[in-house]
């Protein structure tokens, strides 16, 4: 039987690189798939395997191009990708690569767009729950799956240290999260469309533009400023997933890695949940 066709290779390769100048980063996030055609067909036919690349190399590849060209745009970034396989390897005929990229935008405090914060294109949707009585009702908005991080400014240290723990501290991370917010309105406000951006705005910018110990310091500062800022939100409901980034170990290839290229990864994810409200 004639072995017609054939391919193989690596799927859903997540990789980040970090330009960092100064304060003013600037993230690039993408999900590869690359594929090779070439001389391969003796692994289907025979089992023998000699001239296969293992599909880790592959990986190994693209986080090691990554780490070497991190301000590449994506067109040009596959390009480099292609270009080390089809070098490196005699018995690679056809490199197919796909890349999807997550787009990061960079947000604006007060006006002015900030170095290190960044919400996700398309992010999220707009949430609202009424329950409704004979005698009275509640009214809550807010957002759900609303996607942003910090690229520095962030820490997890000093947390319990036992026989189970593997994480080091670390006082510089990125810091990402989906986050669900619900906040219930004691009255409802003259404007509801001016006050949720206004509850937005209040989030994103101390999240951006103050150093946080973890999701929970950050959650809890977050739902103080709201209720500060817009006195007709009586209680606002957090759910925070840790979107991780965890730093590439690339010193098996020779290369130190200075916090410039990180493995996206969201599961499994800490989860952390609050709900801040007025005391009066």
């Amino acid at each position: 039987m004639a072995l017609t066709t054939s391919r193989y290779g690596k799927d859903r390769v997540r990789v980040m690189r970090l330009t960092r100048s100064g304060d003013h980063h600037v993230p690039r996030e993408l999900t590869l798939s690359v594929l090779l055609i070439g001389r391969f067909d003796a692994a289907w036919t025979e089992g023998d395997n000699r001239s296969c690349i293992a599909t880790d190399s592959i990986k190994n590849i693209v986080n090691v191009t990554a780490a070497k060209n991190l301000s590449l745009d994506t067109e040009g970034f596959v390009a480099a990708v292609a270009e080390v396989l089809l070098k490196t390897y005699p018995q690679v005929e056809i490199v197919t690569i796909e890349a999807e990229e997550t787009r990061w935008l960079r947000h604006a405090v007060d006006g002015v767009p900030h170095g290190h914060t960044f919400t996700r294109d398309g992010n999220g949707f707009g949430y609202v729950g009424l329950e409704a009585r004979r005698a009275g009702s509640m009214l809550k908005s807010g957002l759900r799956g609303y996607t942003f991080m910090k690229t520095t400014q962030s820490g997890w240290a000093g947390f319990v240290a036992d026989d189970y723990r593997t994480l080091p501290d670390t006082t510089d991370r990125i810091a990402a999260t989906s986050m669900d917010a619900t906040w219930t309105w004691s009255a409802q406000p003259a404007d509801c469309e001016t006050a949720n951006a206004r509850i937005l705005a209040t989030l994103l910018t101390v999240f951006g533009t103050t150093y946080s110990r973890g999701v929970q310091d950050s959650m809890y500062r977050m739902g103080e400023a709201v209720l500060a800022a817009v006195p007709e939100v009586t209680e606002i409901a957090f759910v925070m997933p840790n979107k991780h980034y965890v730093p590439i170990d690339l010193n098996p290839f020779g290369l130190e890695n200075q916090g410039t290229v990180f493995l996206p990864t969201d599961e499994p994810h800490g989860r952390i949940e609050a709900t801040i409200s007025r005391t009066d």
